[in-house]
């Protein structure tokens, strides 16, 4: 008996450390992915507006630039740049844009340096929320259920790709999920989980303000923990104990609610004690229910102008590009199929079979409105958004999915259990092969990454980060050749070393030499634009993201391709 006993505690420890080893494996391969990829890419679009914001909120204590966004997203980023030691110039008086330019090109910073120090707490950030992951599917289904879901979530390309940046949507929808597995926990324990899941919410819509729409949702989630934790370990409801249920889950609700507006206080009062607003500038008229309904809100006078600047922004029209058409306006189902060429197709499968699992496997059940009500909600809210921009705006899929595939660990069968490492099996090649260009990363059925480009456009593939490897590639391939540039993206060419002229200036005959265009660009190209890059020839790619043409000329000076 002892000796059974102790070959039983002998396995169950052999487990424990494969089980560690296994996690922090999965976790150093995402660390070391999304580390090299930042110090190799150059800012992308938002995230000079949000690294120079942050070194004003530490500097200057002053909320002015970029009031759509929440402030803690950007607190968390300057946490990172207070020790590159930025210098600003305090009597700067431009726009955001021209902030963030001035911070990293115009004030003697190092903006590789500067971008690093900015992204590694979004870097770190990512990783816990990856031991979130872990622990919410391993509360579901079990260690093997916790590592199926780490490892879509460590090989997730998209979360690697914005994980790796100094950007808030991976905040927002870490915090969202940290705040669903603290209600899932609060079933057991609601006094210590509930008010850790009010400032969890509270993060993320202090974060992101596309967080909003969960707060109903997870509110009503609070009412199910508390009325599940009474039933539980307490008596029975008895004569009008569901109506004391409801007031008492209405009541946790309640709690939990200020909590959350309590953080979202906290986030403005840490940037500025005294919290001095004078107003966004150029605020929109908007109309509508939801205009109104924002001077009722119990959140800090910045915070709902920025709702309003948001508003204007949902008012205005944007263009697309969704499998090779370019469209002025929104479609209401570009979300989902820009998902379908994003995600991994083994991902795709493990997502469908954990999604099938929580509504049919009777342990997993009391998870599916946890799991899955929060995804659909958010996502049904993203699809009728005006920016067609990326998977970016749905990027809380791959976090609770995950958690959802971890159910795949129910089913009894074997064949299901094989299929499922072999699924998960694909999603790491997959994700391996597309390093380091996690950004424009699609799946094997839509072509790889190098094809991206045909299907979509923006963050979803060329979002301006690749300017310096287009400049070693020029240095290194192309030298002393004459350059014509159409970037896309917030870089400054000449930091880099690009001497380059703009082609769309000069008349079409002037163009000749290297016409190197980013593929947004080449996707929402005028005719102008488009008669260039049909008259030239296709000689290049830089990091899946940037197009390189070579463009002769004849003797008589018309355009020639060879």
């Amino acid at each position: 008996m002892r000796q059974a006993a102790r070959a039983d505690e002998g396995l169950r420890r052999h487990r424990r450390w494969l089980f560690a080893l296994v996690v922090v494996v999965l976790l150093a391969e995402m660390a070391v992915a999304m580390v090299t990829t930042a110090v190799k890419q150059t800012p992308t679009i938002d995230e000079p507006v949000y690294v120079g914001t942050a070194v004003v909120y530490l500097q200057q204590h002053s909320l002015r630039y970029n009031p759509e966004h929440p402030p803690l997203g950007k607190l968390l980023i300057g946490s990172g740049t207070a020790f590159a030691d930025a210098h600003l110039d305090r009597a700067f008086t431009g726009d955001q844009t021209e902030l963030g330019r001035h911070l990293l090109y115009e004030s003697g910073n190092d903006p590789w340096r500067l971008m690093l120090w900015a992204r590694l707490p979004v870097i770190v950030l990512t990783l816990l929320f990856g031991l979130v992951v872990l622990a919410f599917a391993r509360d579901l289904a079990g260690p093997v259920g916790g590592l199926v879901a780490l490892g879509l979530y460590a090989f997730s390309p998209d979360i690697i790709a914005h994980g790796s940046l100094a950007t808030l949507d991976v905040a927002t929808a870490g915090f969202l999920l940290t705040s669903v597995w603290l209600l899932w926990r609060a079933r057991r324990r609601p006094r210590l989980c509930l008010p850790l899941a009010g400032g969890a919410l509270g993060a993320a819509v202090a974060t992101k303000m596309s967080a909003l729409p969960a707060v109903p949702v997870l509110l009503l989630l609070v009412v199910l923990s508390v009325c599940h934790a009474r039933r539980t370990h307490g008596p029975g409801p008895g004569p009008g104990g569901r109506m004391r249920l409801l007031v008492l889950g209405v009541a946790a609700a309640s709690v939990v609610a200020l909590v959350a507006i309590a953080v979202v206080w906290a986030s403005y009062f840490a940037v500025d004690p005294r919290l001095r607003w004078a107003g966004a500038e150029n605020l929109p008229v908007t109309h509508g229910l939801g205009p109104r309904v924002v001077d009722g809100l119990p959140f800090p006078e910045p915070y709902r102008d920025g709702m309003r600047i948001q508003f204007g922004f949902e008012n205005m029209t944007w263009s697309g590009f969704l499998f090779g058409r370019h469209y002025r306006g929104s479609l209401w189902y570009y979300l989902p199929a820009a998902l379908l060429v994003k995600t991994p197709l083994g991902m795709l499968a493990l997502w469908s079979a954990g999604a099938v699992a929580a509504v049919t496997v009777p342990r997993l059940r009391s998870a599916a409105p946890y799991v899955l009500v929060p995804t659909v909600v958010l996502l049904a809210t993203a699809m009728t958004g005006s920016r067609d921009l990326g998977v970016r705006y749905a990027l809380f899929m791959p976090m609770f999915l995950a958690v959802a595939a971890a159910g795949v660990a129910a089913f009894r069968r074997r064949s299901a259990h094989i299929a499922s490492a072999a699924l998960l099996l694909f999603v790491a090649v997959s994700s391996l092969r597309t390093y380091p260009y996690y950004l424009p990363y699609s799946n094997e059925a839509f072509g790889g990454p190098a094809r991206t480009h045909l299907r979509l456009h923006d963050s979803n593939v060329d979002w301006g980060q690749d300017l310096g490897r287009l400049a070693t590639r020029l240095r290194q391939r192309y030298p002393d050749e004459r350059v014509w540039l159409v970037y896309k993206g917030s870089g400054v060419p000449s930091y880099y070393g690009i001497d380059a002229s703009d082609p769309r200036k000069v008349a079409p005959g002037e163009v000749h030499g290297l016409l190197v265009v980013s593929d947004s660009s080449i996707a929402k190209a005028d005719d102008r634009l488009a008669t260039l890059i049909n008259t030239s020839v296709r000689i290049d790619e830089v990091g899946h993201s940037i197009t390189i043409y070579r463009r002769a000329t004849r003797v008589d000076g018309a355009p020639e391709a060879k």
